[in-house]
């Protein structure tokens, strides 16, 4: 004998409150208080009315009671690139955050896309979710301020505001890690360097270059520092570079690789290993950026500057929380600094 499974008929309208209370022999008043006050009824009438809801398939409808109430206990997050396990990181800091609080979290990839991302965050406006958190695309961020033009507050992770005081954000001293990646090639004995990634673009990429052009200067001219363009930090971009480092003449190749991200380095790895005799870390070193996943999974174990992205996520989700709930929020930036992970891909010199 075949088994009802509740699927309604293509084309069929959902059931409502109101089919509900007809068929169980209530009132709207009834059901509501069996849906949100389950105490106020006996027993009986409380089990006939939830048999009623299982055989109708009656879901209610938590964003049409979110705009009655003129509230929401949702917070969409949109994300720029769910590849990348540091975003992974940042969305489980977040949903830990916004669980303690007594919220939900709706998590968004927009796939390094802006229309995506556009079209996520005007989702949630439409959906009128409590707040946004975003790890943002660079570029002119339309949605953005449709949002705040609509009242939504919204926190930025791993990106500054364009103008000081606009949004509460979240990021990480990149200039400060692409030093430190740059500073632990040359006490590793590498003299001839080579930054890779898009400056152009990427903000992030960008503050990175800087660091590692201030840690260079500093040697007074005992490291020279070269810079690699890329379209974007994937690995699809790490196999091209790589291939361009082995297809060089020895004296002009890089001794010590600064990888804007680990993708990027681990693409680089990838390629250098597969086309050439090259030894890592003898003939040359190299160091990523995020401490992703794919660090430590690489051909070789690479070196990293690791971004808390845990502790990102929760700050993010706790600042758009005070922002959501308090009268006296103050916007903020909040600036965490990453730490050197040092692994076999760079690591040269034994410990004294």
């Amino acid at each position: 004998m075949a088994q009802s499974d509740n699927r309604r008929p293509e084309g069929q309208a959902m059931p409502r409150m109101s089919d509900v209370a007809t068929m169980a022999g209530v009132s709207l008043g009834t059901v509501s208080n069996a849906l949100n006050h389950p105490d106020r009824l006996s027993p009986v009438t409380l089990k006939r009315i939830r048999r009623v809801i299982k055989e109708l398939g009656f879901v209610r409808n938590g964003a049409a009671q979110s705009l009655a109430r003129g509230i929401s206990n949702t917070i969409g997050f949109v994300i720029i690139d769910l590849s990348n396990s540091f975003f992974l990181d940042m969305s489980r800091g977040a949903e830990q955050a916004a669980a303690e609080a007594g919220f939900s979290l709706i998590l968004a990839n927009s796939d390094m896309d802006m229309a995506r991302q556009d079209s996520h965050l005007d989702l949630f406006d439409q959906q009128r979710t409590a707040g946004v958190l975003l790890a943002p695309l660079p570029g002119l961020f339309s949605g953005l301020e449709r949002a705040r033009q609509h009242g939504q507050p919204v926190v930025l992770l791993n990106a500054a505001p364009q103008q000081a005081g606009d949004y509460c954000a979240v990021l990480t001293n990149n200039e400060h890690g692409g030093y430190l990646a740059a500073r632990h090639l040359i006490e590793q004995g590498c003299r001839q360097l080579a930054f890779c990634g898009n400056i152009d673009a990427l903000p992030p990429i960008r503050q990175r270059y800087s660091g590692a052009v201030r840690a260079v200067a500093q040697t007074n001219g005992a490291v020279r520092l070269e810079l690699i363009p890329t379209p974007e930090v994937q690995v699809g971009d790490g196999l091209r570079v790589g291939h361009q480092v082995v297809e060089r003449e020895p004296a002009l190749r890089p001794d010590g690789i600064i990888a804007g991200a680990d993708l990027l380095a681990a693409g680089i790895v990838q390629t250098i290993l597969s086309q050439s005799d090259l030894r890592f870390p003898e003939d040359v070193s190299i160091i990523g950026y995020d401490d992703n996943r794919s660090a430590w999974n690489a051909l070789i174990p690479l070196s990293t500057l690791a971004q808390p992205g845990l502790e990102m996520g929760r700050l993010a989700a706790q600042s758009l929380i005070d922002e959501i709930t308090a009268r006296d929020h103050r916007h903020r930036q909040i600036v965490l600094e990453p730490q050197l992970v040092v692994r076999d891909s760079s690591r040269r010199l034994a410990k004294t």
